[in-house]
């Protein structure tokens, strides 16, 4: 049962890669373009994803495990994650699925992402986050505080959805030169022709919520997730313990497989070295955002996507974080600059 999730890693990371679904791409573009429709696009994946879960749930399939709101590390820990991910150049996910295309500065990222992620998990900043997780809230979820039902709240993350949804249709289309078809059938839909952020999002909505029981299947109560995995690569490669080889280690060991071969049947693998100054970034954003995820309880995915699919505070909370935190970042690193230069 612990090869499913290789298989449906690999799924996530040929979608991901083919779809170019970047959250740090879709983040930015609202900070420097006001252009919304990436964004749109991961509501689109919460609401099915949402759907999903709650059917599963009410059918006996899973059991959501809730447990209390730490706000304190999950503010902290998104605002760090956020900052990192657009030092790092993708977010957790992102640098997975980017890596499998052959870009060294997401393998740096990834690894010290993985290696901060453990630093919190098992390591030295392990007394921090017990810290910070003595503030809580008991309500995790936004529907226990206000005694309703999810599917008000589905209901009306819905109509939020469509509204999104019409004002992206609405805006005028720009033409875009496109080369000359080489592939046809399948081959052509499959890697060579563009997706919409739409398609994208509907599988990524699917694909997680075939995580769920297949994941809990093999005694992880929890869908997709990529931090705590990632921390259990290097826990396992240092200690040794085969306890930590769970369902969510295969899952992103799939994406970067997934990856890989969405990249080089779309002839887009290619190892490519950047500068020190980006690797240096690459550094110590993977190294932000290990911590940060693991501070807060997820990435862009565990909060960002699954935690705001189950309406819980931790889920919303981060991901406002983690606008925050990359608007910081891209401040920074774009933004005032481009200022000065001006000047």
């Amino acid at each position: 049962m612990l090869l499913t999730g290789i298989i449906c890693g690999i799924l996530l990371g040929f979608v991901l890669q083919r779809g170019r679904f970047c959250i740090v791409g879709a983040y930015r573009d609202i900070i420097l373009s006001k252009k919304m429709t990436v964004f749109v696009a991961i509501f689109i994946a919460i609401l099915i994803q949402s759907i999903g879960i709650f059917l599963l749930e009410n059918t006996g399939v899973i059991k959501i495990n809730h447990q209390p709101f730490f706000w304190l590390s999950t503010i902290l820990g998104g605002l760090v994650f956020g900052f990192g991910m657009v030092l790092a150049g993708g977010c957790a996910t992102g640098t997975w699925y980017r890596a499998g295309e052959g870009l060294i500065g997401s393998y740096v990222a990834l690894f010290f992402y993985m290696l901060g992620a453990a630093m919190v998990k098992f390591g030295v900043f392990k007394p921090i986050d017990e810290g910070l997780k003595k503030y809580q809230i008991t309500d995790s979820t936004i529907y226990q505080s206000l005694d309703l039902s999810p599917l008000v709240l589905i209901i009306v993350l819905f109509f939020i959805v469509v509204f999104l949804m019409y004002k992206e249709f609405k805006k005028p289309k720009l033409k875009i030169a496109r080369l000359t078809a080489r592939k046809t059938g399948i081959s052509h839909w499959l890697f060579e022709k563009s997706w919409h952020p739409f398609i994208t999002a509907t599988l990524v909505g699917l694909i997680a919520i075939l995580a769920w029981p297949l994941s809990y299947a093999t005694g992880r109560e929890f869908g997709l997730g990529i931090t705590t995995p990632s921390a259990n690569i290097i826990g396992f490669l240092t200690t040794g313990d085969t306890n930590l080889v769970d369902w969510g280690v295969f899952l992103v060991l799939g994406i970067f497989i997934g990856s890989f071969i969405a990249a080089k049947g779309a002839n887009e693998f290619k190892f490519r070295i950047p500068d020190k100054k980006i690797l240096a970034e690459n550094t110590l954003g993977g190294l932000l955002m290990g911590f940060g995820a693991s501070i807060a309880g997820g990435c862009t995915i565990g909060n960002g996507f699954v935690e705001t699919a189950i309406f819980s505070y931790q889920g919303w909370i981060s991901m406002i974080c983690f606008l925050i935190g990359s608007f910081i970042a891209t401040y920074i690193t774009i933004i005032r600059p481009s200022k000065l230069k001006l000047k």
